[in-house]
């Protein structure tokens, strides 16, 4: 992992990415950090302007104010092959878009992903089509349960 300190993310909606060369999964959370939902899958045509632009646009029309990208990494912890460049795709997510990013292990995503897509009436077609955003729900998700107390903003009392 980068050497550089994580800058920490504020309280907000935050966004979850499963990065791959050809699909980018993307999943969010609400102000609250309660709920985490699929959004969307970013098909990668190899343009880096276009895909800015596509980050930019997320980031501004969803006002979210940080990312957690999921990090592949092996069941023993160690880096995978894909590990650097999941990095240097965070490097440039933050770059490009201002916003603090946090990694976070992504083993088993995958797969929990296709676990919970199966019970949904979807064709095969169509869960392919959902799996890399809800692969990014489950990072999410995961990403938040992790976060102590003091830094997981309180739910008001009402």
């Amino acid at each position: 992992m980068s050497d550089a300190p994580p800058r920490s993310i504020p309280a907000g909606r935050v966004a979850g990415v499963d990065y791959g060369r050809r699909r980018i999964g993307v999943a969010i959370c609400d102000a609250e950090r309660i709920i985490c939902s699929p959004l969307c899958v970013h098909q990668t045509i190899g343009d880096r302007e276009a895909d800015a632009a596509f980050f930019r646009h997320l980031a501004t029309a969803e006002q979210i104010v940080g990312f957690v990208v999921g990090l592949p990494i092996h069941s023993d912890g160690t880096d995978s092959a894909m590990s650097v460049e999941v990095e240097r795709f965070g490097g440039w997510l933050g770059r490009i878009t201002g916003l603090p990013i946090a990694f976070h292990d992504e083993r088993y995503s995958s797969r929990e992903a296709a676990g919970l897509l199966a019970g949904v009436g979807l064709t095969r077609g169509r869960k392919k089509a959902r799996a890399d955003a809800v692969a990014a729900q489950v990072v999410l998700q995961s990403w938040l349960e992790s976060q102590t107390p003091n830094e997981r903003p309180q739910a008001l009392e009402g």
